[in-house]
């Protein structure tokens, strides 16, 4: 096995017991980007010198008998999290040659541990797509078909995790922005709890759906990564003050324990249209679960069809607040065009790709006087009830799991030009940021053209140890994890 080809825990025992290094673990890494991205196309930015140089103190703190799980490992960075000195694109032109001068929370807590930067990864231009074409510099490529999404927005990421590329990664999730890209590329894809990770230094899409997550090769690796950047952040006033727990004490492959594990299964997430490969594989998913020993119930999600719309309206309305400071006037794109207001049209219609404008322009529409309480105001009302659903779920189970993505990977440019059916691509994970509850994707099978299908386990608020334990007894009962791209 190449050294690239490692889990976290795999190379840092290996680290651990002195039988490699990180600056080779590194190396090997980068030659592995070489070799490969030029064709999947995972990385907007890459930093070898600083890499090479963080792996080369991380062997002298190891030398010096410091010992984390993330010491001396190569890891990726979605390009909308704020790296200081390193550009952060957001995958748009507007912020093209923007480089912060701090580093997010997220990523500052991985520096901390030791973790190697490698580089910025590939979005959709402000994380709002479900396949990275949405990006102002390229297409990401799925690694298990060059010719399919890798899904997004964090398909950069997730497409370096499925590649070898990084050992791991962060992305976002807004509406499934980490599971539908981790589903679409075999890959584990860990959104937590709102206020579970601070957002701070996370560039804003929609502020009371945005969450950064973690993007692995398998499910012992969400947990130590999790815990890694978990935990209270004054800089965050969404960011809970709540005990973070060690994740990988949680992990175990028999689901009967003291009290077992109640499993719910939402009814109106088998939906007319969905691949019937996705609902089969999903199913047989569940049966496996019922064997390890947990019980299995239906449960209803009635608002469910309202996610949809719901989230739509409540993630334009507050994109187009935050995407208001890009004006050419304190950072980014500018472009003079005489006046004031000029320079803000020419700025922003240069600076801003087709689908951030339509969003901009349906949000602002949404909060227009004579249609706030009609829409907005709507939505948010809507967006109780389905909060209100997973909470007499729970009352019921410990962890509801369902299809994460409807279908397989697509073509890329299939349905770019539709819209509303690249959005219905997230129609199962809406819901979990509606209600900022906690969940993961994990692989469990793969369709008759070889790609892979996710199931999603969804947990309530601060529920990580239970998604984490179901999601770790499924995988350890079954080697989809293991099985790696043709690439």
């Amino acid at each position: 096995m190449k050294l690239y080809e490692l889990t976290i825990h795999e190379a840092s025992e290996l680290l651990a017991a002195g039988e490699t290094s990180s600056v080779e673990l590194t190396e090997e890494t980068l030659e592995r980007i070489l070799a490969v991205d030029n064709d999947v196309k995972a990385y907007l930015t890459l930093t070898p010198e600083e890499a090479l140089a963080q792996a080369r103190a991380a062997d002298e703190h190891r030398a010096a008998g410091e010992d984390t799980p993330l010491l001396g490992i190569p890891m990726a960075i979605k390009d909308v999290l704020c790296t200081e000195g390193i550009p952060t694109t957001c995958g748009s032109r507007i912020l093209e040659n923007f480089i912060p001068p701090y580093d997010g929370t997220a990523v500052a807590r991985l520096r901390a541990s030791g973790a190697i930067l490698l580089g910025k990864t590939n979005t959709d231009e402000f994380a709002m797509g479900s396949s990275t074409e949405n990006s102002a510099f390229f297409t990401t490529h799925n690694p298990w078909d060059l010719d399919r999404v890798p899904g997004g927005s964090s398909g950069g990421s997730a497409a370096a995790v499925a590649a070898d590329e990084c050992l791991g990664a962060l992305g976002t999730d807004t509406g499934g922005s980490v599971r539908q890209p981790a589903s679409l590329c075999g890959v584990v894809g860990l959104k937590p709890t709102y206020g579970r990770v601070s957002r701070y230094g996370l560039i804003a899409f929609a502020s009371s759906l945005d969450q950064i997550g973690v993007l692995t090769k398998d499910v012992t690796d969400a947990a130590i990564l999790l815990r890694s950047i978990a935990g209270h952040d004054p800089h965050d006033s969404t960011s809970m003050d709540v005990p973070v727990p060690d994740y990988t004490a949680a992990l175990t492959d028999d689901l009967r324990g003291n009290e077992g594990m109640r499993v719910g299964v939402p009814k109106e997430y088998f939906i007319e249209g969905m691949q019937p490969e996705v609902e089969a594989a999903v199913r047989a998913a569940v049966d496996v679960l019922a064997g390890l020993g947990a019980e299995v119930q239906e449960v209803s999600l009635p608002h469910t069809d309202y996610a949809l719309p719901v989230y739509y309206l409540i993630a334009l309305a507050e994109a187009s607040s935050n995407l208001a400071r890009y004006d050419g006037v304190r950072y980014g794109l500018r472009v003079d065009n005489g006046g004031l207001i000029e320079t803000y049209k020419a700025t922003r219609g240069q600076g801003f790709g087709t689908e951030v404008k339509r969003r901009i322009m349906l949000g602002t529409y949404a909060l227009s006087a004579g249609y706030y309480d009609a829409y907005y105001l709507k939505a948010q009302k809507a967006r109780t009830l389905i909060k209100a659903d997973f909470d007499a779920a729970f009352e019921q189970v410990d962890v509801i799991v369902a299809p994460t993505s409807p279908t397989t990977a697509f073509r890329i440019g299939e349905k770019v030009d539709d819209p509303l059916q690249m959005y219905l691509s997230d129609v199962f994970t809406l819901s979990m940021n509606l209600a900022g509850i906690c969940g993961l994707s994990l692989p469990c099978g793969f369709d008759a053209d070889g790609l892979p299908i996710g199931l999603q386990v969804m947990g309530p608020a601060f529920g990580e140890e239970r998604v984490l334990r179901v999601a770790y007894a499924y995988e350890q009962a079954t080697d989809w994890h293991t099985r790696r791209p043709p690439l």
